[in-house]
């Protein structure tokens, strides 16, 4: 159980990482825009309404992004987020991490600075000394010490998968070279009041402002790639 945006880096982190929403499974809504507000489970202190409660399954079946390479778009999309709060734009984010109008890249020290000054190091709960080199070291993607223009802008447009392709597949596979093993399919998922499920919070519900979600699993077993010792 989870509480957090679609739209945030927290929930695409999760999703690169093999897990899925047990209702969006259930009722057939993907990640797409068109669909982060089909349904919602919160009304906020501040009267907002939103779709933030996530049931999650991940079957030992999916695909993942490598945890240091889903790790490092998360914070990158944090950063991202950031530099724009502070109203920069794509070219204006690279001067501003640039620091010396006088080159044409950014530097390790100039890269550092940058992030202490918009908060996400210095702080207990910010980013270490080794998440920064760790950073770095993704973003300098031809390791020449430096980030030019090229490598800032696989930065700012990074991209996520909507979906992560299955390695296996269910029970009925003939593939040779395979292995069985336990997973779950959603059965069944549900949002009380029903009509929090259309996007609507009925005025008369005041359970903590706070609609109950269920899902309902049933085993499954599946095959998978054999591992090799």
């Amino acid at each position: 159980d989870w509480n957090g945006s679609k739209r945030g880096h927290v929930y695409k982190f999760l999703r690169s990482q093999g897990f899925v929403s047990s209702y969006d499974i259930a009722h057939e809504c993907s990640d797409n825009e068109a669909d982060a507000d089909k349904w919602i489970s919160h009304r906020n202190h501040r009267g907002n309404i939103c779709g933030v409660d996530f049931i999650w399954l991940r079957n030992p079946n999916k695909s993942r992004k490598p945890l240091k390479i889903s790790w490092a778009e998360a914070a990158f999309g944090i950063i991202k987020f950031q530099l724009q709060k502070a109203s920069l734009a794509e070219n204006d984010a690279f001067a501003f991490l640039r620091a010396d109008n006088s080159v044409d890249h950014i530097t390790y020290s100039a890269f550092c600075d940058a992030l202490r000054q918009v908060n996400l190091t210095g702080l207990s709960y910010g980013l270490s000394f080794q998440d920064t080199k760790d950073l770095w070291v993704q973003a300098d993607f031809d390791g020449n010490g430096v980030l030019d223009y090229e490598e800032f802008k696989r930065i700012w447009n990074s991209t996520w998968s909507d979906h992560m392709d299955e390695d296996c597949s269910s029970d009925d596979s003939n593939e040779g070279n395979e292995e069985e093993t336990v997973g779950f399919t959603v059965k069944n998922a549900a949002l009380f009041p029903r009509e929090v499920e259309k996007g609507i919070w009925p005025e008369n519900y005041s359970l903590s402002d706070h609609a109950r979600l269920t899902a309902v699993f049933s085993p499954v077993r599946l095959r998978c790639p054999r591992r090799s010792p």
